[in-house]
């Protein structure tokens, strides 16, 4: 009985695909795109050779300029420091003073909040701006 390599080459590809689907690695994505090219390559009637070819081809070019493109981005802040994550990030509060160890109470949406000094130089009372939160502290910045 002769192998659909078709066959074999879709399969694969959607193995690569439920793997990644488990574990988040979208890397394995690149590689399926790679096992359709070689299933393509199946149906068009090219050789093993060739399948194998076209399939590393795309595959690992995908995974290269993936690869690429991740490492020129740069990474995301922290979670705690994260505007994206949290909306109060990046907004105004006054301190009326501050504390020996640079410590603060703040009103801010309508509650008491502690706040901490994250900056540099002195905490001077005035607006500050939330850089981050660590729990129910705002770090605050000039």
């Amino acid at each position: 009985m002769a192998v659909n390599w078709a066959t074999a080459w879709w399969i694969a590809c959607g193995a690569l695909v439920a793997v990644e689907l488990a574990t988040g690695t979208f890397y394995l994505l690149m590689l399926a795109l790679g096992c359709a090219a070689g299933a393509l390559a199946a149906h068009l009637g090219w050789s093993g050779s060739a399948q194998m070819i076209s399939a590393a081809a795309l595959g690992g070019t995908a995974v290269m300029l993936w690869h690429l493109k991740r490492s020129r981005d740069p990474s995301p802040p922290p979670i705690n420091a994260n505007p994206d994550a949290h909306l109060d990030i990046g907004q105004a509060v006054d301190v009326a003073s501050w504390n020996a160890q640079g410590q603060a109470q703040v009103r801010y949406r309508g509650a008491e909040w502690q706040a901490r000094f994250s900056g540099k130089g002195e905490p001077l009372p005035g607006r500050h701006t939330i850089r981050a939160i660590e729990g129910s502290c705002l770090l605050l910045d000039r």
